[in-house]
């Protein structure tokens, strides 16, 4: 092996790719498909690893590594030929080269972010040294309550969520410091629930397990808090919540008008932030706007970094698509992708959503002999792209489409009656408003009468067993849900 001859022209060449594609609005692509690090080279020829077969014979196909020769040709006027190493491909707590990371200074992000950040921003880090790709097998700790596909890795950073992508990498590599507590916040699907199991996974790895760590929703917190109430084991509930190095709480939305299970979400707060714990909270919309909060506990949410989570454009959408294509082994064409990412806008979930919906007909098509056309996924995706447009769907709405279908009155169906005639689609309408809006069971009972959290559960269960073999029924959902979102 020579002594990295190459090593600084490599460098130049990426770096000047990367300049290249930025100016044309394709950092995104460049990022996914020239995603290479350096390991050596031997006289005319430089090696380098590469996260899958997949991913090499994608970026040869598509001529990536023609160009990058060329970049090193017009740099040094060397000829030289591109060997591959594929990279461990578990999932592992070492920090990978193709991460994208906060840096570690003093400099505090903004407390209340919403602004756009460009790539530019960001810090490559590379690993110190080389390392066998092929045999490297790194224990990953799963954390029982932790998705362990929700990985930084796996996150596509775009202009709507760098500085939140940054701050969460920030808090992961250092827990408790300058960066506790993070409230991320916005609409549904925008990857709020991902960077905060993302820092929960990557603290959780480093620590090697050793660590208490606690990942739940609002709402999970309020039944184990009435659970320690009858059982009268309160303070073991304490005890557990208020001793955590880390602490995520998923939608705090849910909090509002819980008096008492605020006032515990105090002492918790107060108790960690004392032991410098890490702690990441989710929520639908501004802090401002929740009511039914307490003013110390808002004061408490909106006294560390509150990012602002927007859709992702048209870029990140892309690229987005082509890492999903990148881990399923897909290999849609362009003009398909295109189509999605310029077509599907709502957020994340609605576009992962569509491509799992694409890939899966595509499959079929392949067993059948045919291959998959731009028109076939127009046609595919054409209820999920109308009903992309329009603003967020009301309960309200919900129950008056529900009403007109069933005859009844939109007081009726909102309210105590429990005859046949009207308690049936009062269970439809409930199970329509858990499946397409974001409300808890106990939001969502007490849009119908004050019912509970268990009542309204069991309206959807009731319907979500019948739809499965009740064809006609499950039409006649699907028809109402329809014209909810037509009209919304």
């Amino acid at each position: 092996m020579s002594e990295n001859n190459f090593q600084e022209i490599w460098k130049e060449s990426l770096n000047q790719l990367r300049a290249q594609y930025k100016q044309e609005n394709r950092e995104n692509e460049f990022n996914l498909w020239f995603n290479l690090e350096y390991v050596s080279d031997d006289q005319n020829t430089i090696i380098v690893a590469v996260a899958s077969d997949f991913m090499r014979e994608s970026m040869i196909k598509r001529g990536n590594i023609e160009i990058i020769k060329n970049k090193i040709r017009e740099i040094c006027g060397a000829e030289v030929e591109i060997n591959f190493q594929i990279k461990n491909s578990s999932v592992t707590n070492e920090k990978k080269s193709s991460d994208f990371s906060a840096e570690n200074s003093s400099e505090k992000i903004p407390e209340n972010i919403s602004q756009k950040n460009s790539f530019d921003e960001i810090k490559i880090e590379k690993n110190s040294s080389t390392q066998n790709y092929e045999n490297e097998k790194l224990q990953f700790f799963k954390h029982p309550d932790l998705d362990e596909k929700f990985m930084f890795e796996t996150f596509v950073p775009g202009d709507n969520n760098m500085y939140a992508y940054q701050a969460s990498m920030a808090a992961a590599k250092n827990p408790g410091k300058m960066y506790s507590p993070i409230l991320l916040y916005g609409g549904s699907g925008l990857g709020k629930t991902h960077l905060m199991e993302s820092i929960g996974n990557f603290i959780y790895n480093e620590k090697q397990g050793k660590i208490k760590l606690s990942y739940l929703s609002a709402e999970s917190l309020l039944n184990e808090f009435t659970l320690s109430l009858t059982t009268k084991t309160t303070q073991k509930f304490k005890n557990k919540y208020r001793n955590l190095d880390v602490f995520l709480l998923d939608d705090i939305h849910f909090l509002q008008g819980k008096d008492a299970l605020q006032e515990e979400v105090f002492y918790i707060f107060d108790a960690l932030n004392q032991k410098h714990s890490q702690m990441v909270f989710t929520c639908d919309r501004p802090i401002s706007e929740l009511k039914g909060i307490t003013e110390r506990l808002r004061t408490r949410f909106s006294n560390g970094i509150r990012i602002d989570m927007q859709p992702p454009n048209y870029e990140t959408r892309k690229a987005i698509l082509l890492k999903k294509m990148a881990l399923m082994n897909k290999n849609l064409s362009d003009d398909i992708i295109d189509f999605i990412a310029a077509n599907i806008e709502s957020n994340v979930r609605d576009l992962e959503g569509a491509f799992k919906k694409v890939a899966g007909y595509e499959e079929f098509m392949i067993e059948t002999g045919k291959k998959i056309t731009l028109e076939t996924v127009k046609q595919l995706l054409q209820e999920q792209i109308n009903s992309n447009f329009g603003g967020n769907i009301s309960i309200e709405a919900i129950q008056r489409v529900v009403a007109d279908y069933y005859n009844i009155s939109f007081s009726d169906i909102k309210g105590k009656k429990q005859t046949k005639k009207i308690a049936f689609p009062r269970h439809v309408a409930i199970y329509i408003s858990r499946e397409i809006t974001e409300n808890s069971f106990t939001e969502i009972g007490s849009e119908f009468g004050g019912k509970d959290h268990s009542t309204a559960m069991t309206s959807y269960k009731k319907i979500d067993s019948l739809i499965k073999t009740d064809a006609t029924l499950d039409n006649a959902i699907k028809s109402m849900i329809k014209e909810i979102k037509t009209k919304k």
